[in-house]
C-alpha cells in the first residue's frame, strides 16, 4: 500500500467530484463518481511510484476493460475489484484485491516485470498482465484512458525506468538460479523425511504452499497452480498465508523488513542471490526458507520447483526479508513438533 492513501481516496485532485476537465468518458454527462475516484487513485499511486504516465493508461485501460473502473466484489470465477484480480492467482487476499491501491500496486509490479512494456503496441502490455481469453478489448479502450489520465495527470511525465543491468528485450525479470546443484535427485524433488512445518499459522501456510509445489515446472512469469517463476512462487505462497507480496523480485527485494544475519533465518524468509542475471546489488533470484536448512525455489526451466540446502546458497546470499514477523515465538530449525 502507498503510506497514507486508503482505498477510495482521492488523489491528484481536491474534493471527492470528478476532475473539472478533460474528456474522457468518467468525466463525461453524467458523471461516474466511483469511476473518476479510482482514476484519480490509479494515476496517484503511477505518480506516487514516479512510473511514466504510459503506465497509469495501461492500467486505466485495463481498468475499463475489467470493471469499467469500479471495484466490483464479483467476477468470473473468484476475480474481484478494478482488474478483476483472482486470489487463487497469487494477486492478494480477497480484502487486498478489493483495496484499489493494493490493486494497483500489484498491476503495476507484474507491468514492469513485462520486457519492453512502455513499448509495447496497444492492449500488448495489458494482455501480458492479464492474460485475458479476450485480449482483443484492451487496444480499443486505450484512447479513452489517454484522455482520463491527461485530465488528471500533474505535472512532467516520468522517465521510463531502466533495465537492470545484464537484462535483454527477451530476459524474465526474475534471473533463473546459478547455485550449482549436487548429483542426484532425491533432496531436490521432496521434502526430506520427517520435515516438519513451523508452527506459526502464517509461515506455515506460506512454507506449506511452497513445500506442496516441489517437484512443478518453471515457467517465467508463473503464478501457479501449475508453474512458477521464482517470485512467482514466493508471491502464490504467502498469497496461500493471506499475506499480499510485489509480484517480482524487483518488489520482493524490498518486501517486509530486513533479517541481518543468516543465523535469524526463520521459515517463510525471502532469500535472494544475484542468479544468472543479477548483481550483489541487484538480486534476481529468489528461495524461500523452510528451515531445517532447507530451500525452496524455481530454479530453472529444467529443474522447476526444487529443494536446496542452505549451506549451498549461504555465500551468495545478499539479501533476507521477513515478510511478516510469527504471532508466536521462533519455532527452532526445522520447525516444531505437532
Amino acid at each position: 500500500m502507498v503510506a497514507g492513501v486508503q482505498p477510495g481516496t482521492a488523489i491528484a485532485a481536491s474534493g471527492c467530484g470528478p476532475p473539472s476537465g478533460g474528456t474522457g468518458r468518467i468525466v463525461r454527462d453524467p458523471p461516474d463518481a466511483e469511476a473518476a475516484n479510482i482514476a484519480r487513485t490509479i494515476v496517484g499511486v503511477v505518480q506516487q511510484r514516479r512510473l511514466p504516465r504510459r503506465a497509469a493508461v495501461i492500467a486505466i485501460t485495463t481498468g475499463l476493460v475489467e470493471s469499467h473502473l469500479h471495484n466490483l466484489d464479483h467476477g468470473d470465477r473468484d476475480s474481484l475489484g478494478v482488474f478483476q484480480q483472482r486470489p487463487s492467482q497469487g494477486w492478494g487476499s480477497r480484502a487486498e484485491i478489493l483495496n484499489p491501491v493494493h490493486a494497483t500496486n500489484i498491476f503495476l509490479d507484474r507491468l514492469l516485470a513485462v520486457p519492453g512494456w512502455e513499448t509495447l503496441p496497444p492492449g500488448k502490455a495489458e494482455q501480458a498482465v492479464q492474460n485475458s481469453g479476450f485480449p482483443g478489448r484492451y487496444a480499443p479502450r486505450e484512447p479513452e484512458a489517454v484522455r482520463i489520465v491527461a485530465s488528471i495527470w500533474s505535472g512532467p511525465d516520468n522517465p521510463a525506468p531502466h533495465a537492470p543491468v545484464g537484462a535483454s528485450s527477451t530476459a524474465c525479470d526474475d534471473g533463473k538460479s546459478n547455485v550449482p546443484l549436487p548429483p542426484g535427485n532425491d533432496r531436490k524433488t521432496r521434502m526430506p523425511d520427517g520435515f516438519v512445518l513451523p508452527s506459526d499459522p502464517k509461515q506455515r501456510a506460506a512454507v506449506g504452499y511452497a513445500a506442496a509445489q516441489v517437484g512443478k515446472r518453471y515457467v517465467w512469469g508463473g503464478k501457479g497452480p501449475d508453474a512458477f517463476d521464482c517470485s512467482g512462487l514466493m508471491l502464490a505462497a504467502w498469497a496461500a498465508a493471506g499475506v499480499g507480496i510485489p509480484a517480482s523480485t524487483v518488489g520482493q527485494v524490498t518486501a517486509g523488513h530486513a533479517v541481518p544475519d543468516q543465523s535469524q533465518l526463520q521459515p517463510g524468509d525471502l532469500v535472494f542471490i544475484p542468479g544468472a542475471l543479477g548483481t550483489p546489488a541487484r538480486p534476481r533470484h529468489v528461495g524461500m526458507y523452510a528451515g531445517a536448512g532447507l530451500i525452496i525455489d524455481a530454479y530453472d526451466e529444467q529443474h522447476g520447483v526444487i529443494i536446496e540446502h542452505l549451506a549451498d546458497w549461504s555465500a551468495r546470499i545478499v539479501v533476507i526479508r521477513r515478510v511478516v514477523d510469527p504471532a508466536t515465538p521462533s519455532p527452532p530449525p526445522g520447525g516444531s513438533p505437532h
